[in-house]
């Protein structure tokens, strides 16, 4: 067919061959997965038309279309979620295109080494997302009225003029709120030293904003793990004991998983 290659991720030949994943629709809506064997790594493709399809159109609706572009991303992390149930996958990156197979082959074996110690590190294992939210006006109460430093500074302004008490006491707010993510930061290292115990890697990435999270609670922290099956269970249990302990003290702990190892198997 001409046209261009779809690549959805690469699996192990070893696996690839136990596993038929014909039955799933490719990114256009009508035609099927398939595979291309590349020696001990196997491609997970679908076929995109010429006459429908090119780099330069799918760049355009990406750049224009909003809604066509969150169902092809939709679609394409509900394949990587489906195909990593069943077998152990890299996940490639949205509109990963190459115009022919030789190209595919070109760069799947200048990756080889990589794409092989890949495999053996995420296979057997679960990645897992750990989202921190905290409501700041409770905490920041908490912090105000049990930290030592600012409680000394309180009282030391109740001692002063009323007339520099006023400035003192904006100087105090900053400071509070300076202890206050102070004590966010120790909290969240903490939560992510303990799980990263029961982990095989562990990396942080950027918190959200609220606007992006469209929740009230701050979010201070969000780590993922890698994570051996054996250890899901424990792991998502010190979670739960987390949750339990700190959320009346205002803190929310949103675990999320099993998800395809996007973040611990990085293929350029």
């Amino acid at each position: 067919m001409d046209g261009l290659i779809y690549l959805y991720g690469l699996i192990p030949t070893a696996e690839a061959v136990k596993n038929s994943i014909s039955f799933l629709k490719g990114f256009d809506g009508t035609s099927n997965l398939y595979t291309i064997q590349l020696d001990e790594i196997t491609a997970i493709v679908c076929n995109l038309e010429s006459g429908q399809y090119s780099e330069d159109s799918i760049q355009d609706l990406i750049n224009s279309d909003m809604e066509w572009l969150q169902e092809k991303a939709f679609h394409h992390h509900e394949t990587l979620m489906h195909l990593s149930t069943m077998i152990t996958v890299i996940p490639l990156k949205f509109c990963t295109l190459y115009k022919n197979k030789a190209n595919l082959e070109t760069t799947v074996k200048a990756n080889e080494p990589k794409i092989l110690e890949t495999f053996d590190r995420i296979s057997g294992n679960e990645e897992w997302n750990l989202k921190i939210y905290c409501q700041d006006e409770l905490l920041k109460k908490q912090v105000s009225e049990s930290n030592t430093v600012i409680e000394a500074k309180r009282e030391e302004i109740s001692k002063l003029p009323k007339g520099r008490q006023f400035f003192e006491k904006k100087k105090l707010e900053k400071l509070v709120d300076l202890q206050l993510e102070e004590e966010k930061n120790k909290v969240s290292e903490q939560v992510h030293s303990d799980l990263a115990k029961l982990a095989l890697k562990a990396n942080v990435k950027r918190a959200w904003s609220s606007q992006v999270t469209g929740r009230q609670e701050k979010m201070p922290w969000n780590g993922v793990y890698l994570v051996t099956k054996s250890q899901v269970e424990p792991f998502r249990e010190k979670i739960q004991q987390y949750q339990n302990f700190m959320q009346e003290r205002g803190w929310l702990f949103v675990a999320t998983g099993p998800w395809p190892a996007y973040h611990f198997s990085s293929v350029s």
